[in-house]
C-alpha cells in the first residue's frame, strides 16, 4: 500500500501573505488527517517563508498519522537559535527526509550527491536514527546514487519526480487525438524511475516519491511502481483543493493509489 502524505507548505504560504492565522495551518493538518490523509509533511526552510519552525513544533501533538519533516540538515532558523537538526530531534517525527536545498532556492530542484556527501550523510543518518526517527534521502533516479545512499544507513530514499511529471505531461499532450495516451512515450518517461525503484528495493531500502506528482500523473506512476511506500504531495494537491475542496481532493488522490 502506498500512503499519501499531504505537504501543507502552500497553506502556510497563503497565511503568511497576509499575516494573522488565516488559513489556520494547524487546523488544516488535523482536517487532512480527518479526510483520509495517511501522513502530514512539512518542509521548514531557514527563511520561514511558508512553514515556520513554530508550526512544525505545534503540529506534532495534534495529529495521529505519520509526520514527515523535510529539509536540509545544514539549515539554521532565522527566528530561533537552533537549526534543522535541533528541530527534528526535539519533535521526533516518524520520518525525516534529508533534502539538499540551497539557501534561498524556490523549491527543491535536485537530489543528494551521495558519493560526494557520503561521510556527511552517514553521520546525519546515524544521529537521527539514534533518536528513533526513520530517515529518507531525497535523490535523483540514479542507480549509483541510490546504491551509495544505502551505504549511509538510511532507511529509505525519496525519488525526485519532477522529470517524470514534466515528461509525462509532454507525452499525453502530444497525442494526436484528445484522450489518447502515447503508451511508448509514457513508458519511456517512467522507465528511469522504475529502474531506480528496483535498485532501491534490491538494496533493501524503503521507497518514497515526491515533487510535481498530481492527479494527472499519479495513477500511472503508482501502476508502474506499486511497491512505493509513500508519496508526498503538496503544490498540486493544494492547487486542486482550490477547485474541489480539500476533502474531495484527498479522496481523489487516494483513489489514484488504489
Amino acid at each position: 500500500m502506498t500512503k499519501l502524505s499531504v505537504n501543507i507548505n502552500k497553506v502556510a504560504t497563503i497565511r503568511n501573505a497576509r499575516g494573522g492565522n488565516t488559513p489556520d495551518v494547524l487546523k488544516f493538518a488535523v482536517d487532512c488527517e480527518r479526510f483520509g490523509a495517511q501522513g502530514i509533511t512539512v518542509h521548514p526552510r531557514p527563511d520561514e517563508r511558508h512553514i515556520r519552525y513554530a508550526d512544525a513544533l505545534a503540529i506534532k501533538p495534534l495529529i495521529g498519522v505519520e509526520y514527515n519533516i523535510e529539509g536540509n540538515p545544514k539549515g539554521i532558523s532565522k527566528s530561533r537559535p537552533y537549526g534543522f537538526i535541533d528541530l527534528v530531534k526535539e519533535i521526533r517525527p516518524a520520518q525525516v527526509t534529508l533534502v539538499p536545498d540551497a539557501e534561498g532556492v524556490l523549491t527543491s530542484n535536485a537530489g543528494w550527491d551521495t558519493v560526494k556527501n557520503q561521510d556527511y550523510l552517514r553521520d546525519v543518518v546515524k544521529e537521527f536514527k539514534a533518536c528513533g526517527i526513520r530517515v529518507s534521502i531525497f535523490i535523483d533516479a540514479n542507480p549509483q546514487m541510490i546504491e551509495m545512499a544505502a551505504k549511509t544507513g538510511t532507511d529509505r530514499v525519496e525519488l525526485y519526480t519532477e522529470a517524470y511529471a514534466r515528461e509525462y505531461h509532454a507525452a499525453i499532450s502530444s497525442s494526436p487525438k484528445l484522450g489518447e495516451v502515447d503508451a511508448k512515450r509514457t513508458e519511456e518517461c517512467v522507465r528511469p524511475f522504475v529502474e531506480a525503484a528496483k535498485v532501491a528495493r534490491d538494496c533493501g531500502l524503503g521507497l518514497n516519491a515526491g515533487h510535481d506528482l498530481s492527479l494527472e500523473n499519479l495513477t500511472y506512476f503508482h501502476q508502474q511502481i506499486p511497491w512505493c511506500d509513500e508519496v508526498s504531495i503538496g503544490h498540486a494537491l493544494i492547487s486542486d483543493a482550490l477547485y474541489l475542496g480539500i476533502e474531495e481532493t484527498i479522496h481523489r488522490y487516494l483513489d489514484c493509489l488504489k
